[in-house]
């Protein structure tokens, strides 16, 4: 009868990573704002942030015409909350519409025919008969 000899492999110490980058109290606060009057993209975003509380807005104008606008705030307390606003009809800048002038061709060349062989024919099999001579 043959033993085999179980081995344990070696415990391996786990060392807890220190994360430096770490700030226990966050801030930051950012905004922007889009107004394009050639494709009438109207749009824009504020929001803030200390510590676990953010709060901030962001509006845009629907295809439709109207704004949209959300006011939302986030916190460990209360979680994620938006309210949302719709601001009648914006109206739209006029946009003159893209024209491209294209020469009309001289001429248009006749396609090219091409001749096609005539199908195979097709011989349906020959069942009950034999194949062997």
């Amino acid at each position: 009868m043959a033993f085999k000899a179980v081995v344990a492999a070696p415990a391996i110490a786990k060392v807890a990573a220190v994360d430096t980058d770490y700030d226990p109290n966050p801030q930051y606060s950012y905004s922007y704002d889009i107004q394009d009057a050639l494709t009438g993209d109207s749009k824009g975003q504020s929001e803030t942030r200390n510590g676990d509380v953010v709060q901030g807005h962001y509006s845009l104008v629907e295809p439709d015409g109207t704004r949209r606008v959300v006011e939302y705030t986030a916190d460990p307390v209360n979680g994620f909350n938006a309210v949302v606003h719709r601001e009648g009809a914006v109206v739209k800048a006029a946009v003159a519409p893209v024209v491209a002038k294209v020469a009309a061709p001289v001429a248009y060349a006749a396609p090219i025919a091409k001749a096609y062989a005539a199908p195979v024919a097709y011989a349906a099999p020959a069942y009950g008969k034999a194949l062997y001579h």
